[in-house]
Formats: structure tokens, sequence, C-alpha cells
């Protein structure tokens, strides 16, 4: 599971057979795990976070889409 960004108490990260689906990213912070969709950014799945983190998170990713976007070619592609 490579992870492609840490913000605070959040990681974001792939499951290393993810590239059969459309590009994503996985954002953790303790038990939780939400997914994002990055084409365009919305959530897939909250897993257990709260509406407000969700927003929080959503920001995040939108924030960091390219870098995302980049590791997952890089990964997936290369």
């Amino acid at each position: 599971m490579p992870t492609v960004l840490r913000h605070g108490p959040y990681r974001f990260y792939f499951y290393s057979n993810d590239g059969v689906e459309p590009v994503h990213v996985h954002v953790e912070r303790d038990q939780h795990v939400a997914k994002f969709w990055l084409d365009p950014v919305r959530v897939q799945r909250s897993g257990g976070f709260r509406r407000p983190e969700i927003l929080r998170i959503s920001r995040l990713v939108h924030e960091n889409r390219h870098q995302i976007m980049e590791a997952w070619d890089e990964y997936f592609l290369a």
C-alpha cells in the first residue's frame, strides 16, 4: 500500500491492486478509512468519518489532487 501523502493525522494511499478502478485515493485516520474518486473529486465511501471531517478531507484531496494523480500514474502506469 504505497503512501502518497501525509497531512496531519491523515494518510493518503493506494492499494497495490487499485489500478483496475478509476483513479482514487484512500484516506485513513485511526480506524476510519474513506475513499475518494479523483476525476472529479467526490466521496465514494465515508468509512466512519463524520461529515465535517469528510468535508475537511475532501478539501485536502482537492488541494493535492494533481500530486495524488501523478503518484497514481507513476505507480500504476509506469
